[in-house]
Parts: C-alpha cells; structure tokens; sequence
C-alpha cells in the first residue's frame, strides 16, 4: 500500500473506517481500519463488499 494513499468513499461501521485507493498499479483496493486505541485491526481487499463484511462483523479484543 502506498505511504499516503488518497482514500475516497470514506464510510464509519461503528469504530471501523472503510475507504477506497488507488494502489501503486492503478487497481482499485478498499481498506477496513479500526480506529480503536490498541486494536491494530486493518485489512485490504478486492472489493468493497468484502471490506465492509469486514467492518461489521470485527469485535475489538483491545477492550
């Protein structure tokens, strides 16, 4: 993933951010990242579907 990606389509599922790029070969990748203090959960997928089953169905271990 590029150090600073320009995301789009930024959506908040409850402490989960999902938002879309550009990687560094032009294909269209989406990222669910909690934004928890302590959780470290962030992932990369294909499509924005799977991104956002993602954000829904994460469970913080950091509480």
């Amino acid at each position: 993933m590029p150090a600073n990606p320009r995301f789009r389509r930024v959506v908040r599922i409850g402490p989960v951010q999902v938002g879309t790029y550009y990687d560094g070969r032009g294909r269209e990748k989406h990222s669910a990242v909690c934004t928890a203090p302590r959780c470290g959960f962030s992932a990369d997928y294909d499509s924005r579907t799977a991104a956002e089953l993602a954000a829904r169905t994460h469970r913080c271990r950091a509480r």
